[in-house]
């Protein structure tokens, strides 16, 4: 069960956004990811529970940014509902997407898990509802995901494995590359690993 820390930043500017902590791993389910966030003081800023099916999609996601709260899953398309701070009204949305999207390092790991692209077939279309912080306010976008590199590297154990992915935003045309081992990512545009107990899980 890998447990960590990640640092978040602006990928533009490089400001920094805070730190987010986890603990993941496969279960009978699919798998599950649980994290808080804390800002770059060190205050609380949010969570995250989400759980995928052996499938990758997601079957279970509570988010929580600032007071705001959104309850998911993928049911028609996805659905979620979405609380604003007060707690006085709760607004419904449904979209004809495939998953989730947002901060959170957990959602590139869960893309990668749902899609599966294959080495050197060509990219992965792929329509998202983005929730990012502060107000988690839902949007729709359009991805690209390809496989483009898969090296092995030495452990003390067994090799690990780091896979490439190019991810492209097929409105924007903007590019970026993504590396995860198993169900960690190493690097990303604002995501830095800074700290991990145990080696990643794979997946079957």
């Amino acid at each position: 069960m890998p447990r960590g820390r990640y640092t978040l930043h602006d990928p533009h500017d490089h400001t920094p956004l805070g730190e987010e902590h986890f603990q993941c791993a496969p279960g009978p389910s699919g798998w599950r990811y649980v994290s808080r966030t804390t800002t770059p003081e060190g205050a609380h800023a949010g969570s995250l529970d989400l759980t995928l099916d052996d499938l990758g999609r997601p079957i279970r996601l509570e988010l929580r940014a600032a007071d705001w709260h959104v309850r998911a899953a993928a049911l028609d398309g996805v659905t979620w509902v979405r609380s604003d701070p007060q707690g006085e009204h709760a607004q419904e949305g449904n979209a004809a997407a495939h998953a989730f999207t947002g901060a959170s390092p957990a959602f590139l790991v869960a893309l990668a898990r749902l899609l599966r692209p294959e080495p050197a077939a060509p990219a992965v279309r792929v329509r998202l509802v983005a929730f990012t912080p502060p107000v988690l306010a839902p949007r729709t976008l359009d991805q690209a995901w390809a496989l483009t590199d898969s090296q092995a590297h030495a452990t003390d154990n067994a090799p690990l494995i780091v896979d490439a992915y190019q991810v492209s935003d097929l409105q924007t045309g903007e590019q970026h590359t993504v590396h995860l081992a198993g169900d960690v990512v190493l690097s990303a545009p604002g995501v830095e690993l800074e700290d991990l107990e145990s080696p990643p899980s794979g997946f079957a």
